[in-house]
Formats: C-alpha cells, structure tokens, sequence
C-alpha cells in the first residue's frame, strides 16, 4: 500500500480517533507532508521508537506505540518472560504520560504486568527498576534531550540496559510483524488494575534508588567538613532531573544548592530553550547568570530524562566559569573515584574502566596510569551495560567506572544505563574533596591535563532530513567506506576500522585483523600524532556525526589542533554534498 493509500485508510477507518482524522484533515492539501508521515513506519530499532508527535506511521502517537508494545509482548511471550513483568517510566514531554498508559495497557491484556511510575522519573531510576523488581524488560517513554516536537520508545531488557542482541533483533522481528493497527491488544484501566496487571509504583523505588548513590560517596568526610560552604547552581532544564537531584545533595550535606526557577518545573515545551541539551551553550544562559549573581562554585544542568549532565566549573583564578565537555566530566569523574578507590582501598587486579569509541584517549591515559584495563565498547551506553554483565557473569572483570563523550558515565552498577543524578552527586562530591585541598574542580582538571596529556576531543554534525536526507547520509557512509582518504587535516590516516565489515587494515602493510566489536555502520581513522577521526549516522537524530579527537602540547596548541582538524572534516564531506 503506498502512502496515498495509507493517509487514506488512516482518514476512513473506524479504529483512528476522530482527533487523529482532524489533524490528517489538516494536511490534506500538502502532499510532501502526507509522503513524509506515511511514506513507511516509524522504525523501531536497536533504540525504539523516536520521531515527531503526530498522526502517521511514520510519527509518534498512541498507535506506533500500541503497535510497537504488542510486538514487545510478543516477543516477551515467546521467550517465557510474561509472569516477570514490565517497569514503564516517562519523562516530561508532550504525551509522555499517555504513552505510558497505552504501553501499560497493550501489555495487561497480554497478560504482562506493567508497573508504572506514578509521575515523571530519570532514566536511570527505570533502569534501577526494573532490576529492583525483577522485571522482564522495561520502557521508557522519553526522547531524551530532542527538540519539543519529537518523543521516543526505549525498551529495556531484565538486565537494567538497552536491548542488545539477540533480544533487540527479536523484538524487531515481532514489531515488524504487527502489520494491522486494529488487531493490536488493549483493555480498560480499571480492569487492568483489578486484574493486578498495572501497578503504581514510585517512593517503593525511589527511596533505595537514592540509598544506592549514596553507598558510592568515597568522602563523607569532606562534604561534611565543606558542603556547607559551596555554592551549586543546578536547572533540570524542565525535565526528571529536579527531585531526585535536589534530594540527594541535601541528604549529603550539600545546603546552598540553587536552582534555575524558570527551568525547574517540567514542561515538555521547554520554553527557555530550542534545544534541551546540555551539550549546547544555549542550555546553560539563566544557569550562568544565576552562578554569577550567586558567586557558584560550579553549574549543573541535566537533559530532560536526567542520564547526561552538562557542567560548568569556576576558574577562582579569573572568575571565569569554563564549561567542561562531556569527555572531560567524564574523566574528571572516572579519575576521582578511581583514584580515591584506589586510595581508600585499593584496585582489583581485574579493574575496568570502559568508554565508547568516540570517546576520548584521555580515558586510556587514565586507565594505564591506574594499572586497569581499559575497554571500548561501540557508541551507545547499553554496550557498557551489556559489558557490566559480562564480568558479573563471567566472574572476570570488576567495573570501576563507564562514560561515552555525549555527557553520560555511571559510577557502581546500580542501574545500567548512564545516570546524570549520580553523575551531579559525584562531582559535587569531588569538588568538596578538592576544596579540602584549596583546589577547585578546574584547578582539578589543569592538573589532569598535566598529568595524562592535552587531550582534546570534539564532535561536529550535518542535519539531513526527510527521505533525501536519509539517502544522503547513506551515500556518504557509502563513498567513505569505499574511498578511505589518505590523510585528513595533514594528519597521515594510519589505520581504517570499518566496524560494519569488522575490519581494521593498517594503511601502510595492508594487513588486516577483526575490530572485535559487533556489526555497526561506523568508520573509524587513526592517524599520525594521536588523532583520529570517526564517522556515524546518529542512532536518534537524521544526522551523519564526526568525532575526532587531538593531544597538544597545552590548551592552546590542542585547541588550535582541534579546530583545525574540524575544519578539515567539515571541508572533506561539503564536497559530498
């Protein structure tokens, strides 16, 4: 059936809500606009649903929702896991508690329980959930740090991380085959209540959830001796984030914590910003005039679902608050409690300190510093999880710590996915330990970068949207793949590591040897003086993404090297376009 066929089907069928066909209604005359919401179907993949709110089957709504949760309970009832149950959280966007419900609903009259958040809740704490209550898997309805119109779909699996193979492949197949809107399941909520198919769950979670980020405080003693006297400026950027964030600073000691007020409530709008995201200097304005106004220490702000923490960090030598990426919270982060760890402690000989391959080689310098082994993994914090559980299954392996460069780490294993609300506790954690030591957290970083190596990492992307945009990206990967430039930016390309053909070729001898990473469309260039490039369609957004990464010889000279090489990046792929 072609899209004509579809949009007429979706006006004309007694199953679509009449608000549905009103806003189909609406499009009537805009042709580009019916191909592109009904052109295919929202594509459930490794990461779920995400797309924009809105009548279609390419679009978020309460029937790509529907069907997507009938081909995860199906594949659930195939593999025996129905009696386990499901935990189902959601952010603040628009139709996120909607979503929740019919997700909730679709899995009762399958016979799966749903246990479902009472309000909004982190990320984190769903991966928390669903293992605290021994759930088959877990959705989250959120689109993380997208702009307001879109929401997404993110399925859980029991072991508390994203769906990795072969479940992801599974529950694919099954969405796939759910090819009729009508004939998906759904019942009545006060049936599904009674049945004691949809449970309500919240401070039973939320309280040991909290009570495991405090096992992981390494210096009570410096938050006691000066958490009084800091200064914390936090914005939830209208997301999950405010609550759990607030509670578990005051319960350390943390008193003068100040937050945003025209960002503290959720609002799936997110009024003071275009883009929700951490990663943009957009998100932090209101916090950095608060931080001056109050004379803060450091600036926090979580996404709306609260797994990824942007920071910024006072300079008490010129006043200057210096925004921090997330490769440099992360090993600012990962050094701390490693290095403390080991301290109070000591390491296991089995150590790991794991970070996704467009992460930065700052991670390896710490690593080898500490006598740990240091793991990647691809991009995509589920691979951490899924590596987490391999060393508790394996009995070989103790995780230390986890980050990826997109502003996400996980310190303890707790949950399985990356968690800002542990992430602002450490580092506030870290910044009382280092004022103890009449350093701030920047002083903290400057002595890092002497230490390992100015390492200087950044990522530019190009938007390429629609059904043209997604061939774009596509025949980029495609030229790329096949035509391996021999130099970028004057640094010499010394290995290709193509992770969609498991291959790595040493530019120079020919040889070839596996990546021993599983199948991704993903290309990799090491070259000349520490450099590296990486090439990838973003999972989530219609982007085609570059990393690189750089070390100089200071600040200034990586920073000079880094733009440069962007520069460079940039000039190769606009003669592809």
């Amino acid at each position: 059936m072609g899209y004509r066929e579809l949009y007429e089907e979706w006006l004309n069928n007694p199953y679509f809500d009449e608000a549905t066909k009103e806003e189909l209604k609406g499009i009537a005359s805009d042709e580009k606009e019916i191909e592109e919401r009904f052109y295919m179907d929202l594509e459930f993949g490794t990461a779920g649903l995400r797309g924009v709110i809105g009548a279609g089957t390419n679009r978020m709504n309460v029937y790509t929702v529907r069907k997507a949760t009938q081909g995860l309970a199906n594949y659930i009832c195939s593999v025996n896991g129905q009696a386990k149950g499901v935990a189902i959280a959601y952010d603040s966007r628009r139709m996120s508690p909607e979503f929740a419900d019919v997700a909730a609903l679709s899995l009762a009259a399958n016979g799966i329980k749903a246990y479902v958040f009472e309000s909004l809740r982190p990320t984190p704490e769903l991966s928390y959930a669903v293992r605290k209550l021994g759930c088959i898997a877990g959705i989250n309805i959120t689109a993380s740090h997208n702009p307001p119109e879109y929401n997404g779909y993110k399925v859980y699996w029991e072991d508390g991380a994203q769906i990795t193979p072969p479940h992801d492949a599974g529950i694919m197949d099954e969405v796939k085959k759910v090819t009729d809107y009508a004939a998906v399941k759904t019942m009545d909520k006060d049936e599904a209540v009674a049945a004691g198919l949809y449970q309500v769950i919240g401070a039973d979670i939320d309280d040991p959830y909290i009570a495991e980020l405090k096992k992981l405080v390494l210096h009570q003693d410096c938050i006691d001796k000066v958490g009084k006297d800091m200064k914390i400026v936090y914005t939830p950027l209208h997301g999950t984030g405010n609550i759990p964030v607030r509670r578990v600073l005051k319960e350390l000691g943390f008193e003068n914590v100040y937050v945003v007020p025209e960002q503290e409530l959720p609002d799936g709008e997110f009024p003071t910003v275009s883009y929700p995201n951490p990663e943009a200097a957009e998100a932090f304005e209101l916090g950095l005039a608060l931080g001056k106004k109050v004379d803060a220490d450091l600036i926090l702000a979580t996404d709306p679902d609260a797994d990824r923490l942007g920071v910024y960090v006072k300079d008490s030598k010129t006043g200057e608050y210096h925004s921090l990426t997330g490769n440099m919270s992360g090993c600012l982060i990962g050094d701390y409690v490693i290095g403390q760890r080991k301290e109070l402690h000591g390491l296991p000989e089995d150590g790991a300190f794991i970070r996704s391959i467009v992460s930065t080689n700052m991670a390896d310098a710490i690593a080898d510093y500490y006598g740990i082994e240091l793991v990647e993994v691809l991009t995509g914090f589920k691979f951490i999880g899924q590596k987490i559980l391999e060393f508790e299954t394996t009995g070989k392996g103790t995780y230390l710590f986890g980050m990826e460069e997109s502003y996400g780490c996980l310190t303890g294993t707790y949950a399985r996915d990356k968690d800002a609300i542990v992430a602002s506790m450490t580092l506030c954690e870290a910044a009382a330990y280092y004022k103890t030591k009449n350093m701030t957290l920047w002083d903290a970083m400057l002595a890092m970068y002497e230490r390992y190596g100015y390492y200087k990492d950044d990522v530019t992307s190009i938007t390429l949207k629609g059904i043209e945009g997604l061939a774009k990206i596509q025949e980029i990967m495609n030229t790329l793949r096949e035509n391996a430039p021999a130099e970028i930016g004057g640094y010499r390309v010394t290995a290709v590591r193509d992770y969609k053909k498991d291959t790595v070729t040493d530019t120079a001898t020919g040889e070839v040897k596996p990546t021993g990473l599983p199948s991704s469309n993903v290309l990799y260039y090491e070259m000349t003086d520490g450099a590296w490039v990486c090439v990838r369609p973003s999972g989530t957004e219609p982007k085609v993404k570059f990393y690189l990464g750089v070390k100089g010889t200071s600040l200034d000279d990586a920073d000079t090297k880094s733009k440069a090489l962007s520069e460079a990046v940039l000039s190769v792929i606009n003669k592809m376009l």
